[in-house]
């Protein structure tokens, strides 16, 4: 590409010390920010018993985080173009350390929820920018290589988040789950800053499209609030939540319309004309619908039906993260190679034979048995999330990154945020529907019933308590095939997502189509 009059030439890529340098800051900070989604999770309940309030409320900590961490995400394009890349992810990470200190210092839940919010507005662009950092720093021959780690970062941050919250909570208390936010931050901070300060991206000083920002603002913000309180509120028979989605609806629309007309637009969606990255996000989007939906009912039900504490339930769900951590490295440098859509393809496979293994688990089922499943599905990780970053970036300029990488990770976000509800109400909806369906059969004229009644009762106590224990009985059963049925849609989405990713049209280059060196 020839360099245009009166613009500084790219500066060559960076190589040896300094990029490992990069790469692990840069890769820390994005695993920070990318682990405070999920390590909130299992620390709700002493948040709440500490500040004085119940377990429902405690779940602000959680929601008012995504809130603004979804907000931002599509903003991340338009804050590197204004104030170029570097500085804004130094700033970005600045305050997210910040904010996280004030989140550990809370005496209150709204001093806690103001923190969170700040801390998700902070935070928000940062994954974005840090890919664009990566790519945009990386030798073209090693870019599969910057995306392999960048995935790794993002996907397995989420699995560990339970698992060290848990720990934390259980062996300090919960304000170190912020705390830890802070060396880490700052080193990523100042290593990022010495090497890159001299590296800054193209300013533009468009004007702010003010229109598009409160309508984003508010449809996010209404959407976001309604799938996270709408399944306590029973959803739409919820005048609240109708509000919300008749809100979110109408912001959203006029948002579409008013970003592609506009000549400064807030948010590119002209990114979506480009063939692959449609593809390569609508692929992306689905497969997280489904991969988040099991990583959100598989942990609840251990512990509400298994009756295991969250630690066991973190052991358990961490051996996807194993072959994923060992896998991404090996797609990285090997991805010039490979067949993306295959790679791809071999993914969802992979999704749905473990989903479909999870779906036929009984009740009984021991630690071994659900392990190994969750281990061979870490396989499919890597091999889901690199090759479909690559062909989403494909052809792309490198200014162009930062926005694409932005509505990318915010159309993840909120893909996770309505697997969430989606499957945590459908999980609750087909156990009501299999409790039924089992009740209908516990009557005198089933002999294994009263059988199994009477041969409680031979072992003393009132029979209101014998129907208590096959009530308790019923109960685990009919949330056990609820989870199945849950883990078998599941199977068809990633089946039915096979076609959808072999629509994108070849080539698939390591985005150095516009690298410009």
């Amino acid at each position: 590409m020839a360099a245009v009059p009166g613009e500084r030439p790219p500066l060559p890529p960076l190589h040896g010390a300094p990029l490992a340098l990069l790469t692990v800051a840069i890769a820390f900070a994005t695993f920070m920010e990318v682990l405070d989604i999920t390590i909130v999770n299992v620390s709700v309940p002493h948040i709440a018993g500490s500040l004085g309030v119940s377990p429902q409320e405690g779940t602000w900590a959680i929601s008012s985080y995504s809130l603004a961490s979804a907000i931002m995400q599509p903003l991340s394009g338009w804050i590197g173009r204004r104030f170029g890349e570097v500085r804004s992810f130094c700033v970005s990470a600045f305050l997210f350390v910040l904010m996280s200190m004030l989140c550990g210092i809370a005496t209150s839940m709204p001093m806690l929820v103001v923190g969170r919010l700040l801390q998700g507005a902070g935070s928000g662009p940062m994954v974005a920018l840090s890919l664009s950092l990566l790519l945009n720093n990386y030798p073209n021959e090693k870019k599969g290589l910057a995306l392999a780690l960048w995935a790794m970062t993002v996907v397995v941050a989420p699995i560990f988040g339970p698992i060290l919250g848990g720990w934390l909570t259980d062996n300090y208390s919960w304000p170190w789950i912020f705390f830890i936010n802070t060396p880490v931050g700052v080193l990523a901070v100042i290593i990022t800053w010495i090497l890159l300060r001299h590296r800054e991206s193209k300013i533009v000083k468009a004007p702010i499209d003010a229109v598009g920002l409160v309508l984003l603002v508010l449809g996010v913000g209404c959407l976001q609030f309604m799938l996270d309180n709408g399944n306590d509120k029973d959803w739409f028979s919820s005048p609240m939540i109708l509000a919300l989605g008749i809100t979110a609806l109408v912001s959203l629309v006029f948002f579409i319309a008013w970003e592609l007309t506009d000549r400064h637009p807030v948010v590119d969606l002209s990114l979506f004309r480009k063939r692959n990255f449609t593809i390569g996000v609508t692929a992306m989007s689905f497969g997280m619908f489904g991969f988040f939906g099991i990583n959100v009912v598989y942990p609840l039900w251990l512990q509400t039906v298994l009756n295991y504490t969250a630690t066991w339930a973190g052991l358990a769900s961490a051996p996807v993260g194993i072959l994923a951590f060992l896998v991404s490295p090996i797609i990285g440098r090997n991805i010039q190679r490979l067949e993306l859509r295959a790679v791809v393809t071999f993914a969802f496979i992979v999704f749905a034979v473990t989903s479909y293994w999870f779906a036929c688990f009984p009740d009984n089922a021991s630690f071994n048995q659900l392990v190994l499943p969750r281990f061979i599905m870490g396989i499919g990780i890597p091999c889901f999330f690199i090759p479909l970053n690559q062909i989403f970036l494909s052809g792309l300029e490198p200014h162009q990154i930062a926005s694409a990488s932005g509505l990318a990770n915010f159309f993840r976000t909120l893909a996770a945020s309505i697997s969430t509800a989606v499957t945590v109400t459908l999980w609750q909806h087909r156990g009501e529907y299999h409790h039924a369906v089992l009740a209908e059969h516990l009557n005198n004229a089933s002999a294994a019933a009263t059988d199994y009644i009477h041969g409680l009762g031979a072992l003393g106590g009132p029979a209101t308590r014998a129907w208590g224990i096959v009530e308790a009985l019923v109960t685990r059963q009919a949330l056990t095939l609820a989870v199945n049925d849950v883990f078998l849609f599941c199977t068809v989405l990633f089946v039915v997502m096979i076609p959808i990713v072999w629509l994108a049209k070849p080539p698939f280059g390591n985005v150095e189509a516009g690298a410009g060196h």
